[in-house]
């Protein structure tokens, strides 16, 4: 039983049990892929299919993570495969547990919303962005922002976190980030803007076939999900009605 349900490795010199950061970036890039191609299937599309898919996917992966053993959870399994030859990095468990509680939290949330009551609103956006902006920053930069709220919590502080952010740390020379290196950021992206505007001005739309009148035959009338959605305007626009 030790073996099947427990949460992060017992690794000598660690004094609490840690997971491998290198498995949990690459599972956070892996459920990111999918839900971003969800979110914006229901955005652009309206088909809210892929995202009823995801979130119970979604929903059990994190089940299995908290309450069984992220050794056993899909997207880990699957992040395990593609960094095994990778030297693991060792960060604190604790903190992880929380963060996927937070994101678990989130999973019921949708699941209750957008699957048992097919819920469509501002809510699902909200809800849908934070997940996205969590494994993002999981995926990408490697921090978790759930983690950061986890001394808020919990006496025992977070220990061995990525990159050794809950200890002191004093930066090198060469990691700092002075006003001259931000000033060349900035004209880069004036440079690129007016390379834009001098090379790919704006185009002037072709004028747009006659559209049948709506009152006529009814092919301008948004449908139902555009309009549940608050996408009716940009409908009429994608298809020449305006």
């Amino acid at each position: 039983m030790r073996k099947i349900f427990g949460f992060g490795e017992i690794i000598p010199d660690y004094d609490v049990p840690v997971l491998n950061e290198r498995e949990v970036r690459a599972a956070a890039g892996i459920l990111f892929f999918f839900a971003l191609v969800s979110f914006m299937n229901s955005w652009l599309m309206g088909n809210f299919r892929l995202t009823r898919i995801f979130v119970i996917a979604f929903l059990i992966d994190f089940t299995i993570r908290i309450f069984i053993n992220p050794r056993f959870s899909p997207s880990m399994i699957l992040g395990r495969l593609a960094v095994r030859k990778q030297q693991p990095e060792w960060v604190g468990a604790p903190q992880k547990r929380f963060a996927w509680a937070v994101g678990w939290t989130l999973a019921v949330l949708m699941f209750y919303l957008i699957v048992l009551n097919s819920v469509i609103g501002p809510i699902n956006l909200i809800v849908c962005a934070t997940c996205l902006t969590l494994m993002f920053f999981e995926s990408a930069f490697g921090i978790c922002l759930a983690c950061k709220v986890y001394n808020l919590f919990f006496m025992q502080k977070a220990q061995h976190c990525p990159g050794g952010v809950c200890a002191v740390f004093t930066p090198h020379a060469s990691q700092k980030v002075g006003a001259g290196e931000m000033a060349i950021v900035v004209i880069f992206i004036a440079v690129i803007g007016f390379i834009t505007q001098a090379l790919f001005p704006p185009v002037a739309p072709l004028a747009a076939p006659a559209v049948p009148s709506p009152a006529t035959d009814g092919q301008c009338t948004p449908p139902d999900w555009a309009v549940a959605m608050g996408h009716a305007e940009m409908w009429k626009l994608h298809n020449n009605c305006k």
